[in-house]
């Protein structure tokens, strides 16, 4: 079987009430004294390790909200197109972050490669960082009488 990488996957509406079914299923504590089983086609039974588990319940509710999934290993290295996809951001402006030492890379050649979990740690900074402006403003429009619940 081939393993497909940065491939999305979503699910097709027929798909949505196993998904249900899948989410209500995944949706407890993993407990030693009963570990659930993937059941393969001949019936063999496999118990699932939690980290399986966990990752099968992040995949089923991304995939519940209409989410495409991709897994992509940590590890991985990405070109400046995937890295600015994955910002939904323009390939011109990921270049400038990484010129102005934004987000760590490193160059093959005249090639600029990003670490997936480089990416993520400036994703995840600017995200908070976004949050934490965003209350800033909130708070002001408030006290200026401009915004009402």
């Amino acid at each position: 079987m081939k393993v497909l990488e940065r491939e999305p996957f979503t699910a097709s509406n027929s798909e949505r009430p196993i998904l249900k079914r899948m989410e209500g299923v995944l949706n407890v504590e993993y407990k030693e004294n009963c570990v659930p089983k993937l059941v393969g086609p001949s019936g063999e039974e496999i118990r699932l390790p939690r980290s399986v588990f966990y990752v099968l319940r992040q995949i089923v509710f991304h995939m519940m909200q209409g989410k495409a999934i991709t897994i992509v290993p940590v590890d991985q290295v990405l070109t400046t197109q995937e890295a600015a996809d994955l910002l939904n951001v323009s390939r011109p402006y990921l270049v400038k972050l990484l010129e102005e030492n934004k987000i760590p890379f490193n160059k093959v050649g005249s090639h600029r490669r990003i670490r997936f979990s480089d990416l993520m740690d400036y994703k995840k900074s600017r995200d908070t960082e976004r949050s934490k402006r965003l209350t800033e403003l909130t708070q002001m429009s408030q006290e200026l009488g401009l915004y009402d619940l």
